[in-house]
């Protein structure tokens, strides 16, 4: 691994000056020469922003960047505010706590003050952190996570009052348990948290005018639920909060956990939850439902407060607290004057979207996978909100790909959505009348969009080969399709224009079967027509997923750019943005194939005559992992593999795993105790003695997704035949690796192992590569001061 220099470190974290603002140009100031390339550190170095909130006259945005604190093992957030017309020449960092996590910001209704999340009193060794993944808490709703009782802060956060032009930040709340959630009501009157213990939770609401004259309020506590407060929202008139609480609780459940009786029990069994409503005048409850066939999810309230839309999940206790509970759920609407509850489908094993009602409340929609078969794309359902027991009208039937609900139109008649089309992310829109879908906008990039409900106004996430993720912003859905018309709010890392980057572009090729396959190939920096040069094989997980013109994809596609490789990220059969027909093509025969799509990807690149099919590596995570392990029992064309997080043994899986309907369609759609002779045949642990290729192992200790035994079971029968193999496990419990440090050494050492068995250069792995960036931290939290 190249080091960075320390001046340049410094330099490249604490950003330039701010860009002029505007347009929304790639880039708006003259780029330097790059002079160096990419490295692993520059990778977690990025600064990531989020959270990107407009004032209530969207004149304003606040906004969250986020730096790696690399002692705490996660990334901090700090809170930064720009002018919507001016761009990024007007960004103001408003936060300046280099060891704290501030985060979640909202504006009160007026856009005098903000009110935000943080942990900068806690102590430093004090619980319930969650990190900076933590999404935002919009104007008038809280983020809403999918389980029951989850949130967005913890036992340390607390929430604080700033004024957007400066001045120090004023603690409002002194919660014992912290605060999760948090949201101000649609007449501006009320500031109502979440907080208590968990699974105890309540509401607690703060006056919004006392607040605003700097007076010391107490707060009023709302709800005395003996079960504790889940999921909630407002209504838009402000005069009820709507909640999800269990109906009963156990005692000695909640006993046992608090004298640490830890064991856990799988698929135990668990109350049912009921939706209820708070009147903010009486503080009088009332239960909205009572059907324990099922237990209240997610739910949503029309515009005009008079429908909620809610998700019923099955309360069958081996169809809950399983990663697929969604699936075995269905939607409802209540009529919240009359109290009358209508089912709106009757699916087994298909999981629709939530409900979505349209601005002026007369629709209500949702997608589904088309024809409510599971595995299709989705399309979107509509019908008028009142017609009860009226069948629902398909639309984006003629759309190849997934059609979504993503925001409305303010006339209703158009809905957004963000959708893959071959190696881009575009915004498409469907016509509700018309029936028809038309893209937006046309770039070859990774573009989303979201719509904040209060404004109308649009905030766009960009990001191409050259452009690391960036925000703009539009007034409205009639300037989307303007480029031009974009303003740049936001330039995290501008250091970027420094370093030299390879071209990449999305290539096409013909597979063994005749089918046109695509994907994206990077070159090497300074790449030279008629030379040749080694090649890392990129392969993404999923598999319903695909590799898009973004920046530094395919597991730091960059930084093995800049060291004389060439990337083929390949969107191989069962790969999204494609087509239906494409995504299912390989049901029942996982592999065979993406297996040649992968492989006449890698021909077609040798028959360009841009690699060296001496030199050539293979590497990936998840399903990525799952192909690199059947690569290597069904090839040994490639000198070396890096396989994260990938099955050997379908059968053994199925019951380690958290997820097993996607897999049991993928292999044929029958149980393995029905079709052993299917899922053995379609297991790399069937083939392994045909492996040949020097293979790094990668896997988190407890990944619930793809287990560690699986990657067990693989190095053990390596270790056995022989074949040169290292097995790294990395501490956590998620499907990826957690800390940024390991994340750097897992990318450290599978370079190293590239060099070493591809080029034959250098040497498989050193820890000093890695130990030497414990010096960077204080040079980060210095530099993490300059505004981005």
């Amino acid at each position: 691994m190249m080091a960075v220099p320390r001046l340049l470190l410094l330099a490249t974290l604490a950003g330039a000056a701010p860009m002029q603002a505007g347009t929304a140009q790639a880039t708006t100031t003259a780029a330097p020469t790059a002079t160096r390339p990419m490295t692993w550190l520059d990778m977690q170095n990025m600064r990531q922003v989020g959270s990107p909130t407009p004032s209530p006259d969207g004149k304003w945005m606040l906004y969250t960047v986020s730096v790696p604190d690399w002692k705490e093992a996660r990334r901090q957030n700090d809170i930064y505010v720009v002018s919507t017309a001016q761009g990024v020449a007007s960004t103001r960092r408003l936060t300046f706590t280099a060891d704290k996590n501030e985060t979640a910001p909202a504006w009160s209704r007026d856009g005098k003050f903000f009110v935000f999340l943080s942990d900068r009193d806690a102590p430093r060794d004090a619980g319930g952190s969650r990190g900076s993944s933590l999404p935002t808490s919009g104007p008038g709703a809280p983020y809403f996570p999918p389980a029951v009782g989850g949130g967005i802060g913890g036992a340390s956060y607390q929430l604080y009052l700033m004024r957007p032009d400066g001045g120090e930040a004023r603690k409002i709340t002194d919660a014992k348990d912290g605060v999760t959630t948090f949201a101000f009501s649609k007449d501006g009157a009320w500031l109502i948290y979440r907080s208590g213990p968990v699974t105890q939770e309540q509401l607690h609401a703060l006056p919004v005018a006392a607040l605003a004259d700097g007076d010391s309020v107490r707060p009023t506590q709302l709800t005395r639920h003996p079960n504790g407060i889940g999921l909630w929202r407002l209504s838009p008139d402000a005069k009820r909060v709507y909640f999800v609480t269990a109906d009963t609780t156990d005692p000695d459940e909640r006993l046992r956990l608090e004298k640490r009786f830890d064991v856990r029990v799988r698929n135990a069994e668990v109350p049912v939850s009921s939706l209820w409503a708070l009147d903010l005048d009486t503080k009088r409850t009332t239960r909205l439902t009572r059907d324990t066939s099922y237990s209240v999810g997610e739910f949503d309230i029309s515009p005009d407060g008079r429908w909620i839309g809610f998700r019923g999940l099955s309360s069958n206790r081996y169809d809950r607290n399983i990663l697929e509970q969604n699936i075995n759920g269905d939607l409802y609407l209540l009529e919240v004057a009359s109290g009358q509850i209508e089912r709106i489908t009757k699916n087994t094993e298909i999981g629709e979207s939530t409900v979505s009602f349209s601005p002026d409340s007369r629709r209500v929609a949702f997608s589904a996978p088309d024809d409510f078969v599971f595995m299709n794309n989705s399309k979107v359902y509509l019908r008028d909100v009142g017609a009860r027991g009226a069948p629902f009208r398909k639309l984006g039937a003629g759309f190849d790909g997934d059609v979504t609900v993503g925001f409305w139109s303010k006339d209703g008649n158009t809905i957004y959505f963000n959708e893959g089309v071959k190696a881009t992310n575009q915004v498409l829109a469907l016509d509700v009348a018309a029936n028809t879908v038309r893209p937006v906008i046309a770039e070859q990039a990774s573009v989303s969009v979201n719509q904040d409900d209060e404004t109308g106004r649009l905030i766009i996430s960009y990001a191409d080969p050259r452009t690391p993720p960036t925000l703009y912003t539009v007034p409205s859905a009639r300037e989307l399709g303007t480029r031009s018309a974009w303003t740049r709010l936001t330039d995290a890392n501008p250091w970027v224009q420094q370093v030299a980057l390879g071209d990449e572009q999305e290539i096409t090729w013909t597979s063994a079967d005749g089918r046109k396959v695509g994907g994206i190939l990077v070159k090497p920096v300074g790449y030279q027509a008629g030379k040749r040069y080694p090649l890392i094989v990129a392969i993404h997980g999923g598999p319903a997923a695909a590799d898009v013109l973004g920046f530094n994809g395919g597991y730091g596609s960059q930084v093995y750019a800049g060291a004389g490789y060439a990337v083929l990220m390949p969107n191989y059969r069962n790969s999204t943005n494609y087509g239906q027909r494409f995504k299912v093509e390989s049901q029942g025969d996982y592999f065979t194939k993406g297996y040649q799509d992968i492989m006449a990807g890698v021909d077609h690149l040798i028959a360009q005559g841009i690699v060296d099919s001496t030199q050539m590596g293979v590497l990936g995570w998840s399903a990525g992992g799952h192909w690199s392990n059947w690569i290597l029992t069904h090839t040994d064309r490639f000198k070396a593999i890096s396989t994260g997080a990938g099955v050997f043994n379908w059968i053994s899986m199925y019951g380690q795993s958290d997820t097993q309907r996607g897999r049991q369609w993928y292999l044929g759609n029958k149980l393995y105790y029905d079709d052993m002779e299917a899922w053995w045949r379609q297991s790399p642990a069937a083939y392994i003695k045909n492996a040949k290729t020097p293979t790094m192992i990668h896997v988190v200790d407890n990944d619930p997704r793809v287990p560690r035994p699986q990657s067990e079971e693989l190095h053990m029968a390596l270790k056995r035949l022989g074949v040169p193999t290292e097995f790294y496990v990395y501490p956590g419990n998620t499907h990826g690796i957690p800390d940024p440090r390991n994340q750097l050494v897992k990318a450290t050492a599978e370079m190293a192992w590239m060099d070493y068995w591809v080029r034959h250069s250098g040497r498989k792995f050193a820890w000093r590569d890695v130990l030497k960036t414990l010096d960077e931290p204080r040079e980060l939290k210095t530099a993490a001061t300059a505004a981005p």
